[in-house]
This record gives structure tokens, C-alpha cells and sequence, in this order.
């Protein structure tokens, strides 16, 4: 198993801005919700992506490693 770094899901997030992707979110509970988004900005916490042409949402780079927020870049 390979262990991701905040460093490393920075780093691929950056080689995709303004790019398409899908986040795929668990809510707990087997509730999911699925966005097509843009990535839009990468800070040193965070990252905000845009979803339905205007509407802003931000995720933690520690919710991508615990695997709450997943990213396929592959849309």
C-alpha cells in the first residue's frame, strides 16, 4: 500500500488546474455525492474547485488521504 503525501496530492492537483475531474465524496452513512468539477485554485491547505459552471467548494488535503474525498482525473 502506498501511503499518499499532502505534498504529492498537491503536486498532482497542480499538473491539473483548469482541468475537468470528478470528486466523489462519502457523506458516512453509505451516502456519496459525485461532482464534475474544475479545479480552480491550490492553497497550502486546501484546494476549491468549481462545480455547475459557478458554484465553489473547497476540500482538505487530508480528506483526500483518508479517502473521504476521492479524485479521478480520468472524466
Amino acid at each position: 500500500m502506498v501511503k499518499m503525501k499532502v505534498d504529492d496530492i498537491r503536486l498532482e492537483l497542480q499538473n491539473h488546474i483548469g482541468k475537468t475531474a470528478k470528486i466523489k465524496c462519502n457523506l458516512g452513512r453509505n451516502k456519496y455525492e459525485e461532482y464534475d468539477v474544475v479545479i480552480k485554485k491550490i492553497y497550502s491547505h486546501v484546494f476549491l474547485v468549481e462545480k455547475d459552471s459557478k458554484e465553489i467548494k473547497s476540500f482538505s488535503y487530508s480528506d483526500v488521504i483518508t479517502k473521504m474525498v476521492k479524485i479521478d482525473y480520468n472524466k
